[in-house]
């Protein structure tokens, strides 16, 4: 049986990585909110370990917060890099890490893996230096790595802090439904597609490579309230406060053709298959939540 060690197992990729991982037959290791990925020593427990391969999703990800605190982005995310990719050559295991949209303003769709990086916010610029401190382990230390640049991750499981699951959460239980801006466009990527190519991904052949994964298509947020009202057979009011973010960006798509030439990855869902899934679980907890309150 081999053995998986994950890093951010309890992270809202990481539980489905892993229970994917744990379905297919494979034994797991985990780092999860107990370790501090930040402190070498941290891996010791896990020394004497035969592990097969190495998934990194520890990381801080929530881009506001980045903004207000970018020394702890930077500490947690490159600095923990570093440890796991010395942790890597230690025991000669390959590693997939989960980096992240990197690209910036777009100067062209699809955005292919060699646009020119411009991260625009301190969560992808720590994400960048991780991803450059991968490139010099592989080369320099033989550690073979695979980079995914997931572009916006959606499913079930996933906080409401973030755009899909607020639209939906509020679709359920509000009068209207309120969001900041309805322009701008995103590429979304259904959780397990993504777990997909995560697994797939241990069995990438080159030494170093990168992938973006993605659906190839945008939506805007007033196409995702659309799709969700849908699903729900509602039309509730949308209020927007055309409030612009900080280095707004209103247009991303993947271009995810190396994924599938060099993996055979492609996605399997559509967005609309995606959202029915998460709102047909939301729903079921909200009758498990009335049963159990009549009971």
């Amino acid at each position: 049986m081999k053995k998986i060690f994950i890093t951010g197992a309890s992270g809202f990729i990481g539980r489905a990585l892993k229970q994917r991982l744990l379905t297919n037959g494979y034994s797991i290791l985990e780092m999860n909110s107990n370790h501090d990925i930040t402190v070498s020593t941290s891996f010791n427990c896990f020394k004497s370990e035969h592990i097969d391969h190495i998934f990194h999703l520890a990381a801080k990800t929530f881009v506001p917060d980045s903004w207000r605190h970018p020394q702890s982005f930077y500490q947690t995310n490159v600095l923990g890099t570093v440890n796991v990719l010395d942790f890597c050559r230690g025991k000669s295991v390959p590693l997939t890490f989960a980096s992240s949209y990197l690209y910036g303003q777009p100067e062209k769709l699809p955005i292919s893996e060699d646009h020119q990086i411009k991260p625009n916010n301190p969560y992808a610029h720590s994400k960048y230096l991780s991803e450059q401190i991968c490139q010099f382990y592989a080369k320099e230390f033989g550690v073979k790595t695979t980079i995914i640049r997931p572009f916006n991750v959606y499913g079930i499981g996933q906080s409401d802090k973030y755009l899909i699951p607020y639209i939906i959460k509020q679709a359920l239980h509000n009068v209207d439904i309120k969001v900041e801006n309805l322009l701008p466009k995103r590429d979304y990527i259904y959780l397990d597609d993504l777990v997909d190519f995560f697994v797939l991904s241990m069995i990438a052949s080159k030494q170093f490579a990168i992938y973006n994964i993605g659906s190839g298509y945008s939506l805007s947020v007033k196409d995702v309230i659309c799709v969700v009202q849908e699903i729900l057979g509602i039309n509730k009011k949308i209020v927007s406060d055309n409030r612009i973010r900080k280095n707004e960006i209103y247009d991303v798509v993947a271009d995810i053709s190396n994924a599938n030439s060099d993996i055979g990855w492609s996605p399997k869902h559509s967005f609309y298959q995606g959202v029915e899934k998460i709102v047909e679980y939301e729903k079921r907890k909200l009758n498990a939540e009335a049963t159990n309150t009549y009971q």
